[in-house]
């Protein structure tokens, strides 16, 4: 044993100032994450220290990597200790990368989560702070990768031919489907020309419709009526055309429709829809200065088709906004419909008149008798 241990006591020695070494590293992380998070809670008490946990998870395994890496020039000839020098300075170099890049992610976001909050506070539109926050963690994360793929002299002229300028774009086009470009460039054109912003009421189809929540690189996120996310790539988007009920004047007509029969009074199912129409509180006094001065009325109501069992009505109704009107509608037709009841005016259900030839009906009563 002695023998064995004066023999081999530079690699002894060599591994136990390896272990040490780790120790030293890991209980050096903890203590400057520890820290770390302590000034950062304390400046940003509503934001998390996911990022800080992650840079010491990677921290710690990048220790142990490098230190079983050095550990292994114990057990390997010394023909192979160059190649084991540079895998070792290897991933010690794309460890880094990975520190770096996570690091300055948070840092950008960090950045752009003030400036939007300020923004939000001036009731000012955060949308193209969102989109460029998007496009700016896009980028850290491409150059990211470039200086991670500049590690292997196999694929060096790759990142520099991406780092050269112009190359960056031929990268992203070559490597990036057709639909995904396209996508992006959505992106770019809906927060250039703006047709709708974050927080905007718009349809796309009797589907989708819904408040805008956010504007990606890829995507535009939707929260519909019913509390769902919907996720549409920005391609579709772009040769749609939607309805933006927050561009411009915010004031939502509803029509109110109503079908009553032909017996019925119009002249009253007219009156009574003007009526429940002006006493619903959502309503929005929509006349100009000359209507009001010529006495027309709030809600406007008119025979808008006679169709095969019924009158159609429509009433004029207007209303602050989309929700607003949305809520007005509903209301209205469940009172029209209670006022209509009582004052014995109908709506009529669909029906269809048979008639039949003397021959057929006389075989009808044949069979009804033997019944």
């Amino acid at each position: 044993m002695r023998n064995f241990i004066q023999e081999h006591s530079k690699a002894i020695y060599y591994f136990f100032g390896v272990i040490l070494t780790v120790s030293v590293l890991l209980i050096s992380t903890n203590i400057l994450h520890n820290w770390l998070q302590k000034r950062f809670l304390k400046k940003f008490p509503k934001q998390d220290g996911s990022t800080l946990n992650l840079v010491r998870r990677i921290l710690k395994t990048l220790w142990v990597i490098l230190g079983l890496s050095a550990i292994s020039f114990i057990f390997i000839d010394e023909q192979y200790y160059d190649r084991a020098t540079k895998d070792f300075w290897l991933i010690f170099y794309l460890g880094f990368v990975v520190i770096i890049t996570v690091v300055s992610v948070s840092l950008v976001q960090t950045l752009f989560a003030k400036a939007i909050k300020k923004r939000i506070e001036e009731q000012g539109d955060p949308t193209s702070f969102k989109f460029l926050r998007n496009l700016a963690v896009f980028g850290v994360y491409f150059m990211g990768i470039l200086f991670g793929i500049m590690a292997f002299p196999a694929l060096r002229g790759v990142a520099q031919t991406a780092l050269g300028g112009a190359g960056v774009l031929a990268v992203v086009v070559g490597v990036a489907s057709q639909e995904a470009f396209a996508n992006l460039v959505g992106g770019v054109f809906i927060i250039t020309f703006k047709p709708f912003k974050i927080n905007d009421v718009v349809k796309i189809s009797d589907d989708m419709v819904g408040t805008v929540t956010d504007i990606t690189l890829r995507h535009t996120v939707m929260r519909n009526f019913e509390n769902k996310m919907i996720v549409i790539p920005n391609a579709i988007i772009n040769k749609e055309k939607l309805v933006n009920y927050d561009l411009g004047d915010r004031k939502c007509c509803q029509w109110i429709e109503v079908g009553i029969s032909y017996d019925s009074d119009i002249d009253l199912a007219k009156s009574i829809m003007m009526k429940e129409c002006t006493a619903h509180p959502n309503l929005v006094d929509h006349r100009t200065a000359l209507e009001i001065k010529n006495g027309d009325p709030k809600v406007l109501v008119r025979v808008i088709g006679l169709n095969d069992s019924e009158v159609t009505l429509r009433a004029w109704a207007w209303a602050w906004d989309y929700s607003s009107a949305f809520v007005m509608k509903c209301d209205l037709l469940e009172s029209i419909k209670k006022r209509f009841d009582a004052e014995g005016i109908e709506i009529p259900f669909p029906h269809r008149t048979m008639v039949f030839k003397e021959n057929q009906l006389k075989d009808l009563k044949e069979g009804l008798g033997k019944v």
